[in-house]
């Protein structure tokens, strides 16, 4: 059996970004990502497609949590802490889209949005909500 570390990079080894390149690391601090790998990658048991690494706002976490998706409040059972403003998360790309649609959409990180993503979102959407790594910090 393959150790979890092993895995963990064959997993991320695989996903590409909607920009065609390798895919990027979305954050650690909170671990993110369906795997927990710090990576917005999917796979066959991602039903809900975890790919859209994002920079949670103030306003996407309340319109999110209107409609149904609360990302802010700590769920212990879980190892959910609940995001806060300027967390980075890898969100589901429907409820991202669904939250935009709202008129709530926050930044993405388009190297660490994982390709599939693109069967959901246009790409042309997740441009207009485009930030550069560099500037978030």
């Amino acid at each position: 059996m393959p150790d979890l570390e092993s895995t963990t990079e064959s997993i991320r080894g695989k996903g590409k970004n909607v920009l065609g390149q390798p895919l990027e690391t979305c954050g650690c601090e909170p671990m993110t990502g369906f795997y927990r790998t710090g990576c917005c990658d999917t796979g066959p048991e991602d039903l809900g497609v975890h790919t859209i690494c994002c920079v949670v706002n103030e306003e996407f976490l309340r319109v999110s949590k209107l409609l149904g998706n609360d990302l802010s409040t700590p769920m212990p059972q879980y190892g959910f802490q609940g995001l806060k403003p300027g967390d980075r998360w890898c969100v589901c790309a429907a409820r991202w889209l669904e939250v935009e649609q709202a008129g709530a959409g926050c930044p993405v990180v388009l190297e660490a949005t994982h390709e599939a993503t693109l069967a959901i979102v246009p790409f042309e959407t997740l441009i207009r909500y485009a930030v550069i790594p560099e500037t978030l910090h």
